[in-house]
């Protein structure tokens, strides 16, 4: 599989071009076939994390955080905290957490609270491939909520297909372009045959067609 920067470029342009003006700013998706990959085997599931080098433009991020660790959050610019106690109250009404959750997009957890996390929030995030990043109390968190802003995480179930964020409509093409590289150069690397088990790759926006990369 070879991809130009143009074949990318010209993709993009389609599928903008495929998708009505919306009133919202629309995501930009990446959408890749698998071929030969026997999903029925754990093993060859993908679960990848990838840092996309122009990010995806704004995403709330919520941590789950207590003392020294959620006062700097929240000083670095964090959209939510919830505190253990308001965990554990959140942990008698699922309806309650269904709702919080549905404001964020990335969400992170101080490690010692994981246990709870998981237990509280693991059965909404969990098979959305949402869970948690666990951090140290003592993590840079100004560094860690840029990069996590940045992450997409390429999974796949049980049928061999990805879908994943690689922009969003107000994004340069340029910038939505290194991203799809980004995307692509990281899944060969990890499939055991690389781009042999690449069937095919389309681009779309959230409400328009999708078009034909690879």
């Amino acid at each position: 599989m070879s991809t130009s920067r143009k074949q990318i470029l010209d993709a993009l342009s389609k599928a903008r071009e495929k998708s009505k003006k919306r009133d919202f700013n629309q995501s930009v998706e990446l959408i890749i076939n698998l071929r030969e990959v026997d999903m029925k085997r754990p093993e060859n599931r993908v679960n990848l994390r990838v840092e996309l080098p122009k990010g995806v433009g704004k995403r709330s991020v919520l941590i789950f955080a207590s003392g020294d660790l959620a006062l700097r959050a929240r000083r670095a610019g964090v959209d939510g905290v919830i505190e253990p106690l308001e965990l554990e109250a959140l942990s008698k009404d699922r309806k309650e957490v269904k709702k919080r959750l549905k404001e964020y997009e990335v969400f992170i957890s101080e490690a010692p609270l994981m246990p709870t996390v998981s237990r509280v929030v693991g059965p909404f995030l969990g098979p959305k491939g949402k869970m948690p990043v666990p951090v140290p109390p003592q993590a840079p968190i100004d560094e860690i909520l840029e990069r996590e802003k940045k992450v997409v995480v390429l999974r796949s179930r049980d049928k061999p297909l990805i879908q994943c964020l690689v922009g969003v409509e107000s994004m340069e093409d340029e910038e939505i372009a290194e991203n799809i590289e980004s995307v692509l150069s990281n899944l060969t690397r990890t499939l055991k045959r690389g781009a042999g088990n690449i069937k095919s790759v389309y681009i779309k926006l959230t409400m328009g067609e999708a078009v034909k990369l690879i």
